[in-house]
């Protein structure tokens, strides 16, 4: 199902298709050139993240509710004195500061040539950490906004350059479209062979719908109450030698098509999940917070930093998939169990754990 792909040094002449180029495909041939070889991921692969200072200051310009259920809205963040913003990949995501001092990461869905602005778009979920819902309710328009990134977690490897796939599927679910538009942007931009499944809840709650329909009878728009829950079968489509498949959304949907593509080989699968994916083959441990000596069980199917939140709301976290390092801790005592691949050797060391993810072997000392 997977393998890894050399990126060529250049982009092969017939590409795009045609000897000359609009500025905005010129555009797009500069940063896949510089940005395809660092940001190829395909299935099981390990991406290395560096930590980001969220440094940069963006002001909120314009705020748009983008489902008809009014659940989602997208904001346009640009520098304070418009000078222009560091470019982007499809796939790529921001760091965001919100006024709280809450983290949180929100997938870049605008135009990767438009380097004036970013585009980030976020559905309030009312039981969620509260980041969604701060934002919904406390950024406007003139807010400013530290940020770090844009960062590239969830690469996209055109197909015929980057990846020998000859063609391409998408698979979003919800407010998981938010990686995957700009990957239908440049597929539809440079005449690749693709398509792509929307599902949702329902109509009203689909974000970005007019744009999607937009490319016509390459998307299948199903959801649930017109068309019942999907299968991973009817997600995935007719599955052809040499296809790509991309795909974001929720844990559950993410784990059906694994199962379903399990021993499919020459297809390559690449995901991203908007929410914190299942414990797999865990065992219950302790952590014990050094700050107070209280010891908190952390059950075989749960995650050290979901117990940690119940006793510490406050802690950092934002990812919850072991990428984003925002939730690392010193762990005191102990032997930790990494099950990331972003930790430096000489942090692991340093005994840095992510407790988003990995977990401990008997009772863990936390530097909390």
């Amino acid at each position: 199902m997977s393998g890894r792909y050399p990126a060529p040094d250049r982009i092969p002449a017939g590409l795009y298709g045609a000897a000359r180029q609009d500025l905005v495909v010129r555009a797009y041939e500069r940063f896949v050139s510089g940005y395809v070889r660092a940001s190829t991921l395909v299935h099981r692969r390990d991406v290395v993240a560096k930590p980001v200072d969220p440094s940069l200051t963006l002001v909120v310009r314009e705020r748009r509710v983008q489902a008809r259920d009014e659940n989602v809205v997208s904001l346009d963040l640009m520098a304070l004195d418009g000078r222009p913003l560091l470019p982007w990949h499809p796939g790529a995501h921001l760091d965001v500061t919100l006024p709280s001092g809450r983290r949180r990461q929100y997938s870049l869905c605008g135009d990767p040539a438009d380097r004036r602005r970013y585009r980030i778009a976020v559905r309030r979920i009312p039981g969620g950490g509260g980041g969604s819902i701060e934002l919904h309710d406390r950024v406007r328009v003139g807010t400013a906004l530290r940020v770090g990134g844009p960062r590239n977690a969830f690469g996209f490897a055109v197909p015929g350059y980057g990846s020998p796939a000859r063609r391409l599927h998408l698979i979003a679910g919800g407010i998981g479209i938010t990686p995957i538009l700009p990957m239908a942007r440049l597929a539809d931009r440079v005449g690749l062979d693709w398509s792509m499944t929307y599902t949702g809840r329902s109509r009203e709650s689909l974000p970005f719908l007019d744009e999607i329909e937009a490319f016509g009878a390459r998307v299948s728009v199903r959801t649930d109450d017109e068309h019942r829950l999907p299968t991973a079968a009817e997600l995935l489509g007719d599955l052809e030698s040499r296809m790509a498949i991309y795909c974001c959304g929720p844990a559950p949907m993410v784990s059906g098509m694994l199962v379903a593509l399990r021993g499919v080989r020459d297809v390559e699968f690449h995901y991203e999940r908007f929410s914190a994916p299942p414990v797999v083959n865990g065992k219950e441990f302790e952590v014990e917070l050094a700050s107070t000596g209280e010891v908190l069980t952390v059950p075989a199917d749960r995650s050290a930093l979901d117990v940690v939140r119940q006793a510490r709301p406050d802690i950092a976290y934002s990812c919850q998939q072991g990428f984003c390092r925002t939730c690392r801790v010193r762990v005191l005592g102990g032997t930790a169990q990494h099950r990331e691949s972003t930790l430096l050797p000489g942090e692991r060391e340093a005994g840095d754990m992510l407790i988003c993810v990995s977990r401990g072997d008997g009772r863990l000392v936390l530097d909390l």
